[in-house]
């Protein structure tokens, strides 16, 4: 029984399963990088959009065999060391000022996308049809949910949930 404990202790990080596991991580990320260069390389879009499905199914399928030769251990370090490298999501009560900016960010890129067909079609030349644009609106997404903090994705995980209440703390707060 002591065994095990002291197997499960020790870091996978020296193994060949985890140098395989972390040279399977490589690949996807180098996969979802070649998506623009074949976009620009003059390829016939029907042959682009077969070959970035075909990418997102290979990804997939790549995880799992990762997960696979990593091992629940070295799979749990590798969440460990990248989570070290991203910004935490604590579960704070933000500021009312950053709420309000957290909000602004988190939804103007969804009324833009889903207002932008329209535009387009009554007034065509008003918007340029620049990716640079698309790319900060979702980075903007993106972002905002580190502005709203942690507490914020808990209430949009608890959209999904049926029974899920709403409490608000303020009020409790101030019975208290």
């Amino acid at each position: 029984m002591s065994t095990n404990i002291e197997l499960e202790n020790v870091p996978a990080s020296g193994g060949w399963r985890f140098k395989c596991g972390i040279a399977l991580f490589a690949l996807m990320l180098l996969l979802v990088v070649a998506i623009p260069v074949l976009a620009m390389s003059g390829m016939p879009p029907a042959r682009v959009a077969a070959l970035t499905g075909a990418i997102f199914v290979g990804n997939k399928i790549i995880l799992v065999v990762m997960i696979a030769v990593m091992g629940k251990a070295g799979f749990q370090e590798l969440k460990r060391t990248l989570g070290g490298y991203l910004p935490s999501l604590k579960d704070e009560i933000v500021s009312p000022v950053r709420h309000v900016i957290g909000l602004v960010m988190f939804c103007l890129p969804l009324v833009s996308a889903l207002f932008e067909p329209y535009v387009d079609n009554i007034w065509p030349d008003f918007r340029p049809n620049r990716w640079e644009f698309q790319l900060l609106g979702d980075l903007m997404l993106i972002a905002s949910i580190f502005v709203l903090g942690g507490n914020f994705w808990g209430k949009i995980r608890a959209l999904f949930v049926r029974t899920a209440r709403s409490v608000n703390t303020a009020e409790n707060v101030q019975a208290s």
